[in-house]
């Protein structure tokens, strides 16, 4: 069985992009972790940090 919610990397965000040599820098920071509802199939609102801390509020919300 699936669990319902799920850690997810967080959509980065863009930040200042630039070029160094022959390589493009997108500028793309991460920001941490969501959770994702597999039974709305969408993301939380709600953001964490560290998986750590995404990890612990997922196992309350799956009991």
């Amino acid at each position: 069985m699936i669990p319902r919610f799920v850690v997810v990397p967080a959509i980065p965000i863009k930040t200042a992009s630039g070029r160094r040599g022959i390589r493009l820098h997108t500028g793309l920071a991460p920001m941490g972790f969501n959770l994702y509802d597999n039974q709305d199939k969408q993301r939380m609102k709600a953001h964490y940090g560290t998986r750590l801390e995404a990890q612990a509020e997922c196992e309350k919300l799956n009991i």
